[in-house]
């Protein structure tokens, strides 16, 4: 069986947040070059925590957590929006935040009533915009937040 080009051979699941792997999650880091591109994860899991629309998915590969994901999809629209999303330092390069938006995609796309998927982020952030294009995702400008925001069109 081949895989997707650019993932590793590794499986990534996605798996809820609880008491059991909050505090690796927390334990995640960026590259310093990274610092400014996403919230921590502390202050993430404190606002899904407060918000009930925030799904949080820890990224598990290996039976480690790799990384963290979070993204909401209401019931009553049509959109589902990725909102944060990192791979540990040490583990970036293996294809494994590939893996991890190909099962946040597969995961939403369940949600029968979701049509389309926003995803946000810097726009410096290069390595960010080369994978959410190879999803196909469409950049449409920039948020409130001076943040870009890019669209895919689910199918059917």
């Amino acid at each position: 069986m081949t895989r997707p080009a650019g993932t590793s051979g590794q499986p990534v699941a996605l798996e809820p947040v609880g008491k059991g792997n909050r505090a690796a999650i927390r334990a995640l880091e960026l590259l310093p070059e990274q610092q400014g591109f996403v919230a921590s994860n502390a202050e993430s899991l404190a606002e899904a925590r407060q918000d009930d629309e925030a799904i949080a998915r820890a990224v598990v590969a290996a039976g480690r957590v790799v990384g963290f994901l979070m993204y909401s999809a209401p019931e009553d629209d049509d959109e589902a929006i990725i909102y944060r999303f990192m791979i540990d330092r040490r583990e970036q390069g293996k294809g494994l935040g590939r893996a991890a938006v190909a099962k946040a995609l597969e995961e939403i796309a369940r949600l029968s009533h979701v049509r389309r998927v926003l995803i946000c982020y810097e726009p410096e952030n290069e390595a960010a915009r080369r994978l959410y294009a190879g999803f196909g995702f469409v950049e449409q400008g920039l948020d409130q937040d001076d943040e870009m925001i890019a669209v895919l069109e689910l199918g059917g």
